[in-house]
Order: structure tokens, then C-alpha cells, then sequence
């Protein structure tokens, strides 16, 4: 196994929420079905909370596009690629289609680490390459 690529990323939560006023449907363009129905469940209970939960999963997103050398092209699209959640909590990426696909078909694996902080959302992304 070795290091494929590295990504990080980081997110003022104040352009996310500025992009999700300027058009309603941003999370839907940016969150997979699963985070999709997360968030609309967070932003229910919580508006603060649902955007936090955006700008993580944005800037994962963005931390794995980096990491697989891609960035937001074909075969790695926002929708492709969901953050969900493993069973204890621990964050897992997990891709789709041709996306999917690629991962496979190259022996990827990705790990994922998200945080936020009152203004800022961040994560970082280690894809390994096995033989």
C-alpha cells in the first residue's frame, strides 16, 4: 500500500450559507441523497447545525477531488462522491457510478477527517493505492 495523493480544504461557513441564499437548491447540487436528507434533518432542528453539516461535507469533497487528482471533474462529481457516516461516528467516503468505478479500477481507498469550528469547516483526505 502507498500514498496515492494527499487533499485538504478549508471553508468559511459564511460562503456556504451565502451561496445557499443566493440559490435554494446548493445543497442539492453539492450533497449525495444520504447527506441530503441528513442535512435537510439538521437544518429542521437547527439552522446553524444543517449549514456546518454543508460546509464539512463541501470541504470533504473538495479535500478528496485533491486527493485523487481530479478535482471537480468527470469521473469525481459532487453527488458521486457522499460523506457518510460509519456506525461509531467515524466519517467514510463513499463513491458512486463512474466514480466508483475509477476507485476500483486504480485500488483506491480514501480516509477522511472533517471538523468545524464557529466560523470554518475543514478536512483532510488520504487516499492510498494498493497493489
Amino acid at each position: 500500500m502507498s500514498i496515492y495523493g494527499i487533499g485538504t480544504d478549508i471553508v468559511q461557513i459564511s460562503r456556504i450559507e451565502a451561496a445557499l441564499g443566493r440559490n435554494e437548491r446548493f445543497a442539492e447540487k453539492v450533497l449525495g441523497p444520504q447527506e441530503l436528507e441528513k442535512f435537510q434533518h439538521r437544518r429542521a432542528k437547527n439552522e446553524l447545525r444543517g449549514k456546518r453539516f454543508l460546509a464539512t461535507r463541501f470541504s470533504a469533497k473538495e479535500a478528496f477531488s485533491k486527493a485523487i487528482g481530479l478535482g471537480i471533474h468527470m469521473p469525481m462529481s459532487w453527488r458521486a462522491c457522499q460523506i457518510l457516516n460509519a456506525p461509531g461516528g467515524k466519517p467514510v467516503i463513499v463513491c458512486s457510478g463512474e466514480l466508483e468505478q475509477f476507485m476500483q479500477d486504480n485500488k483506491l481507498s480514501a480516509q477522511v477527517t472533517i471538523s468545524d469550528e464557529a466560523d470554518y469547516g475543514v478536512a483532510f483526505v488520504i487516499v492510498t493505492q494498493h497493489a
